[in-house]
């Protein structure tokens, strides 16, 4: 019998993301990127589950023969679904990709009743995940002929992407290739695409800052594709640690996202995160009898001063116009079960503080929070200002970390991240450190959105943890990159391993590859370090150090006293250079031998004047 590795093509994670792309190009023009987005990552799955379960097949028949059962035999035991499990799931006759590359007409039926036997065949993870994705939608795709002419198309193109477990690089390039359509997808729906997607780097910096480890229960009630759920477990994994010792969960209010978010947890291996749809604000999903549930860290990018956040219906006013009672607001969350607005109840048009209470609300008591929240935040007066106090009186804030600009899709308006901690450790109590990474050159410009690199994320990071300290930043970038040695070191050896299982002519100039690749990201890492220490050098004589333009401790009664609880960044850190001191004796002598010259041009004037028969 032939080796049935030795045909396994290998694809790699620029491949793979060129290939996925391409597939949204044959409807982009027919539809709209905000209508179809669904749809690609559906068919995406689809065809990662037809080709694990293919594998998963071959395996379980392989195993069975070996033990003496007749190729019939053995192909009967791998049709029971009971044989599916740990990352395979059972596909159903009918909805394999094989059977619906063989349907003639009425393609888009067909990948539709496809979707519902798979998830009616796993409920127990797909349930409810794939029933609102429909390609036989005429409003959506056109015609009958039309739609049936991009489902052949789509299903040719998907056709020739291999997306089983052999076939992948290195395991997480297929949940790294879902994030990169997310991206895409949210770069092209503008506005929208910030109500499902965070920036990666954005994401991965708060990770950093939040420093989950393995056995950590973790939340994001906001939890939109799933992105910031899955940078922790990534985050725990880089650091040698066992994602799935890590309880993830999740709530979104969107159903559409809720299903993405779904998948997503699926194609990074997650399958057990338990995500669920609704309104955090209006009925929060993790509780029991009356009691919110609590995690060991909290993060979320919550929409932006969100103006319908409460539920109260709007009623026509004595001018006829339609408003929102903001006394029956008051009211309702004023009577909230959960007891989450005991520091104040938000304003009616402004849903920060309801979100960030919250948090606070679902947080342990040894837990911490970080979250993104406009500027407005930092400084607004009103119920939000007595929210704010109260939070720094309790001295739950522990950070306060201004963004640049245009860091996030469909605002250009600057964010912050806030860094709440109910368990500070000791040198940080009655102190809180301000960051101000939103000047130019601490971030990268881009035509329609700026950018976080490497070398910001680390500057940030590295102050934070050290707590503004020179030396003990310096220490935090060489204990990091010793972390960033071990983990480029794992992955290659987990390449090789998967290289030597699959086999092939080209073994040795791919494990080759991979070396290169760890390389290049330890390389990467280093440049940033070196850049983040050379930034940290101190100032010419004169002049400001750059991490005394970038962050600040400052006490509480600072803050209470001196400034009435306002968190405005400025009015902690003075990014602009001071003006040079003033060398008086210099100056003078200056200003002495400019008086000189001035006299010497004036007698000069004078003679010439006389000798011209002007003069007296």
């Amino acid at each position: 019998m032939a080796n049935p590795t030795s045909s396994i093509r290998i694809i790699t994670r620029e491949e793979l993301n060129r290939r996925l792309w391409q597939a949204a190009d044959i409807l982009r023009g027919t539809v709209d990127a905000g209508d179809f987005k669904n749809h690609i990552l559906a068919l995406m799955f689809l065809k990662r589950l037809s080709d694990v379960f293919h594998e998963r097949r071959q395996e379980i028949i392989d195993q069975w023969m070996r033990d003496g059962k007749t190729r019939k035999q053995a192909e009967t035991i791998a049709d029971d679904p009971d044989e599916y499990g740990n990352g395979s799931y059972y596909v159903p006759a009918g909805a394999r990709w094989e059977d619906l590359m063989a349907v003639g007409e009425n393609r888009a039926e067909a990948v539709d009743k496809a979707l519902l036997a798979i998830e009616d065949r796993n409920g127990q993870y797909l349930e409810g995940v794939l029933d609102g994705i429909r390609f036989n939608d005429t409003r959506r795709f056109g015609d009958p002929q039309t739609m049936d002419s991009l489902m052949q198309r789509l299903l040719s193109h998907f056709g020739g992407i291999p997306l089983g477990n052999r076939n992948l690089a290195e395991p997480d390039i297929l949940g790294n290739a879902y994030e990169y359509l997310i991206e895409r997808f949210a770069e092209g729906s503008g506005k929208k695409g910030g109500e499902f997607y965070t920036p990666r780097m954005v994401v991965k910096l708060m990770a950093e800052l939040l420093k989950p480890t393995e056995g950590m229960r973790i939340h994001d009630p906001t939890c939109g594709s799933g992105g910031m759920l899955i940078e922790c477990a990534d985050y725990v994994g880089m650091r040698g640690g066992d994602p799935r010792n890590l309880t993830l969960t999740g709530q979104e209010k969107n159903y559409g996202t809720w299903s993405i978010c779904k998948l997503n947890m699926l194609l990074h291996n997650a399958p057990d995160a338990d995500i669920r749809a609704g309104d955090t604000l209006l009925t929060p999903k993790f509780e029991h009898a009356g009691v919110l549930d609590v995690f060991d860290r909290v993060i979320a990018n919550p929409p932006f001063s969100l103006k319908e956040w409460h539920g109260v219906e709007a009623k026509p006013g004595k001018d006829g116009e339609s408003k929102v009672d903001p006394k029956e607001v008051r009211e309702r969350f004023e009577n909230d079960p959960y007891h989450r607005f005991t520091r104040g109840i938000p304003p009616a048009t402004k849903g920060d503080t309801a979100f960030l209470q919250h948090m606070v609300a679902v947080c342990k008591d040894n837990g911490m929070i970080g979250v993104v929240m406009p500027h407005g935040v930092l400084f607004r007066g009103g119920s939000e200002g007595d929210i704010r106090q109260a939070l720094l009186t309790e001295d739950l804030i522990e950070a306060v970390i201004g963004l640049p600009e245009q860091l996030f899709f469909g605002t250009g308006i600057p964010a912050a991240i806030l860094i709440l901690n109910k368990r500070k450790p000791a040198a940080r109590r009655k102190h809180v450190l301000f960051i101000d990474a939103a000047p130019a050159g601490l971030y990268q410009e881009g035509k329609n959105r700026n950018y976080l690199r490497l070398e910001d994320i680390l500057r940030i990071a590295a102050v934070f943890h050290a707590w503004a300290d020179p030396a003990a930043i310096k220490h935090w970038l060489d204990e990091e990159r010793k972390t960033v040695l071990a983990t480029a070191h794992r992955h290659h050896l987990a390449r090789v391993e998967r290289f030597r299982a699959v086999g092939g002519p080209d073994l040795e100039n791919e494990i080759a590859d991979s070396l290169c690749d760890e390389g290049e990201a330890v390389g990467e890492f280093d440049a940033a370090a070196d850049a983040v220490r050379a930034w940290l050098e101190p100032a010419a004589a004169g002049g400001r150090g750059a991490l005394a333009k970038f962050a600040a401790v400052v006490s509480l009664d600072t803050i209470a006293q001196d400034n009435d609880y306002n968190l405005n960044i400025s009015r902690y850190v003075d990014s602009a250079e001071p003006p040079p001191e003033l060398d008086v004796a210099s100056e003078l002598r200056k200003l002495h031998d400019l008086e000189a010259k001035r006299n010497a041009a004036e007698a000069r004037m004078n003679q010439l004047l006389k000798e011209l028969g002007y003069g007296g």
